[in-house]
């Protein structure tokens, strides 16, 4: 009796096996993050842009993440913002000299750490590319200077979640992108020096795991 029952167990496990292994291999890998990111751009500068004092004034923005696990531990991660204005100001003062808009994508590859629990940490590396629109829009300088059309750099991140149940959490979130663009005059091209930007991002925001 002890041996059919025996062998009746394996067979039922031999049997749930490839099912568990099949539901665990169609797991969803899914996963969405909305934050809000405080901006603090850097604002290096040389020439005539260090002369004037040119500066992006930081700011809070918005932004939708969108992962894609690939296994438990390895992730993508797209992240997106819409056309977001960024005020830039000179001298002493810091007086608001005009506004443009900056489009800052970034794409990294993740590894996250899954053995503590609800306490899910993650690091990251990619590359950010910020396209800059209304790239002339300076009416106290006459309109007269432009920067550059786009940025590629690299990205980095540090981050975690801590996931209330299995689908929803709490994510903290750092980011350091390079982002720099050279100011030049519409007539001729003149370069006037560059404003290297390349802002720290700590964030903090809402996880959806599907």
């Amino acid at each position: 009796m002890r041996i059919k029952s025996l062998v009746a167990a394996m067979a039922t496990v031999a049997f749930l096996a490839p099912v568990a292994a099949q539901a665990q291999a169609e797991e969803n890998p899914w996963m969405l993050r909305v934050r809000a990111v405080d901006l603090l751009w850097q604002n290096g500068q040389s020439q005539t842009v260090q002369d004037l004092n040119v500066k992006a004034k930081n700011q809070v923005i918005p932004e939708l993440d969108v992962s894609y696990f690939f296994t438990k531990n390895i992730a993508a991660e797209l992240v997106l913002t819409w056309p977001q204005q960024v005020n830039i100001t000179a001298g002493q003062g810091n007086t608001n000299i005009g506004k443009v808009t900056a489009l800052p994508p970034s794409l990294l590859a993740q590894y996250h750490f899954t053995d503590l629990g609800a306490f899910k940490p993650y690091v990251g590396a990619g590359v950010n590319y910020t396209i800059f629109g209304n790239r002339a829009n300076f009416p106290a300088l006459g309109n007269a200077v432009q920067v550059d059309q786009s940025s590629l750099g690299f990205v980095g991140q540090v981050g975690m979640d801590y996931m209330f149940d299995k689908n929803w959490g709490l994510n903290l979130d750092l980011k350091y992108a390079m982002i720099s663009t050279n100011v030049t005059t519409v007539q001729g091209g003149t370069n006037l020096g560059k404003l290297t930007l390349n802002p720290w991002m700590p964030a903090v925001g809402v996880t959806y795991k599907f």
